[in-house]
């Protein structure tokens, strides 16, 4: 529920961490009774336990077909993560991926860990898919058919230009937005979004995992995974790797400091995407992952720890993120927080310092125009606590005992 040096020091985390960590419980016995369904939700629990729980918010439906939706690009994404099969076989499969999805009797062993779950019982996934109605599987199919396509076309190529990085980005996420925005006017509870807003909520959530993501995708054994595009970290070294060596330090954080500032062309189109959107399920569900983008790269700018490990918000900071974030007041609110960390933490003789204050200023630009700051209530700058160190202590012992009870309850059943 974390750690309780992290609580100690942000005490405020607790409750919030305490409502998600109950959240968790509840959403984990509400999987349905059907074999291949509840494969499905304890999958999606497995694979990503915080999109696990926002889903639970939208209408049945709609909730079926985004788990389907998700569980059929994440397979498609095991296939294309998966270093050691080979071209000849890969590139196939990726191009037909769309067809297997109809196939009940079809699986590809791959993958690790719970993926390789997901690839070996994949007829659970097509059993469920085919349940859903025809414009959700319509939606589904061709999406699935034009990432495979992509995803196939950068197998056989790599990321040289910016252009190449927004392609490939527009394959693996960028459509990702286009197929929600389709689902979610296929449920009749949104218009449908223009595919240039869709692919720019899918770009920014792709970008800012890559750019967290560097030393893992490096270091991918048996063979690295690199998606920066050589046109940027060509001006700071001679080769991709370089970038995680102690004596590139400093052109490593300029180079990072960079790629976040590409990144950040796409909120505008992103808060524009939010603030049309009418349903308050969807728009939680697509707003925490926003919210939870723009905080990663606040913090991974100008930190040479992307290149040393794991650079991520803390869990109490994410709880309050999912608790809190229920209006598009919360949603300007946290992107003019994060942009002022960042602001805060660009330094004038970086090379892309005033390209990058120019994107932020744009960014809170947006954020004021909007009339909504003071109708919110600002949880990301920190703050004087207003908790003792006694209240601390009480609410460790509070959730020691609810913890005991949830023991207690899980071993009687």
């Amino acid at each position: 529920m974390g750690s309780l040096g992290a609580i100690l020091k942000h005490p405020d985390d607790f409750y919030p961490l305490l409502k998600l960590k109950i959240a968790a419980r509840n959403a984990e016995k509400r999987i349905p009774p059907q074999p291949h369904w509840g494969f499905c939700y304890s999958m999606l629990h497995k694979v990503s336990r915080s999109f696990g729980l926002v889903i639970q918010q939208l209408g049945p439906e709609l909730r079926d077909a985004v788990c389907i939706f998700y569980l059929v690009l994440r397979a498609l994404d095991t296939v294309e993560d998966d270093t050691s099969i080979p071209t000849d076989v890969k590139v196939p499969i990726l191009k037909a991926f769309h067809q297997h999805v109809y196939d009940k009797e079809w699986h590809f062993s791959c993958g690790t860990k719970e993926y390789k779950v997901l690839m070996d019982q994949f007829h659970h996934v097509s059993t469920a898919f085919l349940e859903l109605g025809k414009s959700y599987q319509e939606a589904i199919d061709d999406i699935t058919k034009r990432m495979g396509a992509g995803m196939a076309k950068f197998i056989c190529q790599e990321v040289e230009t910016v252009d190449d990085y927004d392609e490939y980005c527009h394959y693996v996420a960028g459509l990702v937005g286009i197929g929600l925005s389709k689902l979610f006017h296929a449920s009749g509870t949104e218009d449908l979004a223009s595919d240039s807003l869709s692919n720019s909520m899918g770009l920014f959530l792709q970008k800012t995992n890559i750019i967290r993501d560097y030393l893992e995708d490096i270091n991918e054994i048996p063979k690295s995974r690199m998606f920066w595009p050589r046109q940027i970290w060509s001006k700071y070294v001679n080769k991709l790797e370089d970038l995680k060596y102690e004596e590139n330090s400093e052109k490593a954080v300029q180079c990072l400091n960079d790629m976040v500032t590409n990144a950040l062309t796409h909120v505008e189109d992103c808060l524009t995407y939010m603030s049309a959107l009418s349903d308050p399920a969807i728009f939680r569900f697509c707003a925490i992952p926003q919210i939870m983008a723009i905080g990663t790269l606040a913090l991974c700018y100008n930190n040479i720890e992307v290149f040393r490990g794991v650079v991520k918000m803390r869990r109490g900071l994410t709880a309050k993120v999912i608790d809190r974030t229920k209006t598009m007041a919360d949603v300007y609110g946290a992107f003019y927080d994060f942009s002022c960390m960042l602001k805060s933490k660009v330094d004038k003789n970086d090379p892309n310092a005033t390209k990058t204050l120019s994107r932020i200023e744009a960014s809170q630009k947006a954020c004021r125009n909007s009339g909504l700051l003071n109708k919110r209530k600002s949880y990301i700058i920190a703050s004087k606590s207003r908790y003792s160190s006694i209240l601390v202590v009480v609410l460790l012992i509070i959730l020691a005992i609810i913890l005991a009870q949830l023991s207690a309850s899980r071993s009687s059943n």
